[in-house]
């Protein structure tokens, strides 16, 4: 199945996604991806040529990432942001009632696309929950912090070792290689998503509790496994789904497992 890619005008430039068609029309909702940071719709491609086997699939770049234009400045780089912009997207390309996945960033970027237009929205799936504690949150802000670029190759280095060391079940180099793409498509701007997830702690968790939708919460073996499990209290309407076979890069690993779970979840709404 090929994908597509495909721009629209957003507020602070264009908005580039991907599309792939469904193989058969079975009338269910568009899914729309919402990507990690420091990623871009590309994380999706692979699942995405499995997952509209009877829907349509899109997978858009945040302004910033990918091949999106940047908000002018990092105070203005927000959760909300994203989500009235990937609004803004659905909107040009006709689509009305739709599905949510989301990875990471994205599981806040769908909660917050519930909060500001849930009637158009049917069911979500997230993959990790970061339900932090203040510890954990200085924590990863250290982590986050911007890595210097410099004739030492500190960026390009330490980048690459946390990719390696995070390597997970059946990722391959190929795939680690396309993951660091991605890291260095964001240029300085590169942290600016994570500094907006950790920014939308609280109203994440929220919107878990508050939001009537069902939501599928997908918990690999990753960095933020044991803070997910704290979001199964606070899900109004939803379910937590250990996945412990799964690690980084899983939906180019599995991408018919991951399929198979994500569109049975969301049928089921």
């Amino acid at each position: 199945m090929t994908v597509r890619k495909a721009y629209i005008d957003g507020t602070h430039g264009q908005i580039h996604f991907r599309v792939a068609e469904a193989k058969t029309d079975a009338g269910k909702p568009p899914l729309i991806c919402l990507h990690q940071s420091p990623k871009c719709g590309l994380e999706f491609e692979t699942f995405m040529q499995v997952a509209s086997r009877d829907r349509r699939v899109i997978a858009p770049d945040y302004p910033g990432y990918g091949m999106s234009d940047a908000a002018p400045s990092e105070a203005e780089t927000t959760i909300p942001m994203y989500a009235r912009e990937m609004w803004r997207m659905a909107d040009a390309i006709g689509l009305e009632t739709v599905d949510l996945f989301g990875n990471h960033t994205g599981a806040k970027v769908a909660a917050e696309m519930a909060t500001q237009q849930g009637d158009r929205v049917h069911a979500i799936a997230m993959i990790s929950a970061a339900i932090l504690t203040d510890e954990e949150r200085e924590m990863f802000k250290d982590m986050f912090t911007p890595i210097p670029l410099d004739k030492e190759n500190t960026r390009f280095r330490v980048s690459w070792e946390r990719i390696i060391e995070r390597q997970g079940p059946g990722q391959t180099l190929e795939m680690m290689d396309r993951s660091m793409y991605m890291n260095m498509m964001g240029g300085e701007a590169y942290e600016w998503g994570h500094v907006a997830a950790f920014a939308w702690g609280k109203p994440f968790d929220d919107a878990l509790t508050r939001l009537p939708h069902r939501i599928t919460l997908l918990n690999p073996t990753d960095d933020l496994t044991e803070c997910t499990r704290r979001a199964a209290p606070l899900l109004r309407n939803g379910e937590v789904i250990e996945c412990p076979q799964w690690g980084y890069g899983f939906m180019d690993a599995f991408p018919e497992d991951v399929a198979d779970l994500v569109l049975e979840k969301l049928d089921a709404s």
